[in-house]
């Protein structure tokens, strides 16, 4: 998926709550993830140190020079067919 998949996406599921434009919805996933010009929030954390955690999904972190990702429980559950 890229970001502009990414972002239709996103505006589909957030169409049944309310009505978001695709050039909305591009906006905030460029605020969270960043693009090539400009760091995102979570790029931002990471070079500061901090770890960011989304409940359910997993956290971002830095150690050892590296970024990464380590999936919550609720995550693997999805990706494996393991949901209750």
């Amino acid at each position: 998926m890229d970001r502009s998949e990414l972002v239709e996406a996103v505006a589909r599921k957030t169409a049944e709550g309310g009505d978001l434009s695709d050039a909305q919805v591009g906006r905030v996933i460029d605020a969270v993830f960043g693009t090539v010009a400009e760091p995102g929030a979570i790029a931002e954390a990471l070079k500061e140190g901090r770890t960011v955690t989304l409940v359910g999904f997993g956290s971002f972190h830095h150690a050892d020079g590296e970024a990464g990702l380590r999936p919550g429980k609720a995550l693997n559950e999805f990706v494996n067919d393991q949901v209750r």
